[in-house]
């Protein structure tokens, strides 16, 4: 539980990105207006994933956009969205 003005946006960005890696569960962060995140996401639909193990977090439903993004970044050297991870492994992005 986290109380109101005990946490830093950060630290709960951290643990909404972090509760999500759990191992071999494939995990896209996504904004669901972003073109880029709609295509990845019919993309790996077609995929033939066992129930469950594919999950999209709409990370706009939080009031911690911009600090979820943030620790992606951190993480990853890319703050934009979409982004894939297996397990705690981010897929490398395609440029073109």
């Amino acid at each position: 539980m986290f109380l109101p003005g005990k946490l830093q946006p950060v630290s709960v960005a951290q643990w909404f990105v972090n509760c999500k890696f759990p191992s071999r569960k494939v995990v896209v962060f996504i904004k669901p207006t972003c073109p880029y995140c709609r295509k990845t996401q019919e993309i790996l639909s077609q995929l033939p994933f066992k129930p469950g193990l594919l999950e999209s977090v709409n990370i706009t439903v939080t009031n911690i956009t911009n600090a979820i993004q943030d620790y992606l970044q951190q993480l990853t050297g890319w703050r934009t969205v979409p982004q894939v991870f297996i397990g705690k492994e981010r897929l490398h992005r395609q440029t073109q």
